[in-house]
């Protein structure tokens, strides 16, 4: 009786545990940025950020001015597999409010982080 070659139980079990660990792989980054990162705020701003209520791909910077000097804010959305974005520029005057808005591509993650940029 022939004996079997064991090179050949060696090679599915090497390519077994490569196809699983390439699984894995790709399945992390897919579930791993569920949360939202919280904003780091410029300095003379105080900022609410947040997604969109009805729209996961949707974030905002809510911004008051409480500095002595006019200020330009906007968000910027860390969007996953999609390309990162940026809002609308606002321009406060002290003691005003204001807010920016950005929209992720639909082909991705969502919002990983939201940002208040200067």
């Amino acid at each position: 009786m022939k004996k079997p070659y064991r090179g050949s139980a060696v090679r599915s079990l090497t390519r077994g545990a490569t196809v699983l660990g390439l699984a894995v792989a790709l399945a992390a980054p897919a579930t791993g940025a569920v949360a939202v990162a919280p904003a780091a705020t410029p300095p003379g701003l105080s900022c609410d950020t947040g997604k969109h209520a009805v729209d996961d791909y949707t974030g905002y910077a809510l911004c008051r001015n409480d500095g002595t000097a006019t200020q330009t804010f906007w968000v910027h959305l860390v969007c996953g597999w999609s390309p990162d974005v940026d809002g609308d520029h606002v321009t406060l005057r002290p003691g005003e409010s204001g807010q920016s808005t950005a929209h992720c591509a639909g082909l991705g993650t969502g919002i990983g982080e939201i940002h208040v940029r200067p």
